[in-house]
């Protein structure tokens, strides 16, 4: 119901002599209830009752004509939606400084301070009648897209939702890295050191994964998250490493999974594979990261001479329970803290042995340096597989073959 009446005898001595109102802002200051469908009605009957004088939007000292700009942003708004898929959204207004300021003013004069501001007028207007006319549900909390209006400079800005999408991924292939490395020269710009692509490598696992989903859902950008990373020229085998992409910016928010795994796991056969794809959340890249997966390997290593069975596995026995201290790699010191890591080796078991050459199996804690397991790294990794053999060795080949706990 609209209210008609007047809460106070005399309106237009709070007003100050410099303040226009228009019915809209009237009726929003005065009405004895807020949240009024139509305060241009509510404010018409209080200023014929008060006897004011009428004021065109256009001249009103508080809005400046905002109060009468609903059916021009809506319109604004269902053109700048047009073309994406969503489900909620959620309205926000940018309004000028000045107009803000001047409705504190005219509120802490005209005590009028519980009503109903221009803004969160304006947005409730404007987002109730868009949810009917456009069949989606306002969502406070986390809205697929965000609608920004600019009242100053009359445009539309989208805030749009990141898609998160949760898999898995194996890589067979060594060489390739599992996220897009920047040429060093550039810095993912385009030069001549990187024949202009902006990368080091022609491809990536983030790359051929994320390439069909930015294409079916039109998205912008995109951002790799794993579970860890192998190194480039090690193959992630087994259940396959947890990842979890971001498709920023998207049109499309429905995505055929089945269609994308297919044709991921077609074209790349001999590369990489994916599989258990779906819709998560932005909080399981943070599960991911925080997690501390054991690792499952496999390590190919050689000797500079024979090495006898029976003494693999004695050092297999030796490492399997106890804790490893290993300084920070030689290999990754200029982007790793220089510090002492202790790490669990669950078990480790001989494969296969052939000459100078053998295959340990390794169950070891999340964050284990694998390799320099091996080679010692100079002293770095105590204890490590080269001093307890009494043969210095080198590694041939490291697979992954399983991450525990996900």
């Amino acid at each position: 119901m609209i209210d008609t009446t007047s809460p106070r005898k005399s309106i237009q001595k709070e007003i100050p002599l410099d303040v226009r109102l228009c019915d809209t802002c009237i009726g929003r200051l005065f009405s004895s209830t807020i949240n009024q469908e139509d305060y241009a009605e509510v404010g018409r009957n209080i200023r014929i009752k008060e006897k004011m004088v009428s004021v065109s939007y256009e001249d009103c000292t508080l809005c400046e004509g905002l109060s009468n700009g609903k059916e021009h942003y809506i319109s604004m708004v269902k053109q700048a939606l047009e073309g994406y898929e969503y489900s909620t959204f959620l309205i926000g207004l940018h309004i000028h400084e000045d107009i803000l300021s001047e409705e504190q003013r005219i509120m802490q004069l005209t005590d009028a301070a519980e009503k109903e501001t221009l803004k969160n007028y304006l947005n409730r207007c404007i987002g109730l009648a868009l949810e009917k006319e456009l069949g989606k549900e306002v969502h406070f909390a986390d809205p697929d897209i965000m609608v920004i209006i600019d009242t100053t400079f009359d445009v539309i800005s989208l805030q749009i939702k990141s898609l998160f999408i949760y898999g898995r991924y194996q890589k067979y292939k060594r060489g390739i890295p599992q996220t897009k490395w920047f040429c060093r020269s550039c810095r993912g710009k385009g030069c001549r050191d990187c024949q202009y692509s902006g990368t080091r490598y022609d491809s990536s696992v983030e790359g051929l994964i994320a390439d069909p989903f930015l294409k079916q859902t039109l998205g912008l950008d995109e951002s790799f998250h794993g579970a860890g990373r192998e190194d480039i020229d090690v193959r992630m085998l087994g259940n396959g490493r947890p990842f979890v992409l971001e498709i920023k910016q998207p049109q499309k928010r429905t995505i055929d999974f089945q269609s994308i795994q297919s044709q991921i796991n077609k074209k790349y056969t001999d590369i990489i594979s994916v599989h258990q794809l779906d819709y998560t959340q932005k909080e399981t890249i943070a599960r991911l990261k925080e997690a501390h997966f054991s690792k499952i390997y496999r390590v190919t290593f050689e000797g500079n001479h024979p090495i006898e069975k029976e003494k693999l596995k004695k050092v297999a026995q030796t490492l399997r329970g106890n804790t490893i201290n290993q300084f920070t790699p030689t290999r990754v010191e200029l982007r790793r803290a220089k510090m002492v890591r202790a790490r669990k080796i669950y078990d480790c078991r001989v494969d296969e042995v052939n000459g100078n050459k053998a295959v340990y199996i390794i169950e070891a804690e999340s964050g284990t340096y694998i390799k320099e397991i091996v080679t010692g790294d100079n002293g770095r990794t105590q204890p490590n597989i080269s001093d307890l053999l009494g043969v210095p060795c080198i590694v041939c080949s490291l697979d992954v073959l399983e991450i525990k706990g996900e």
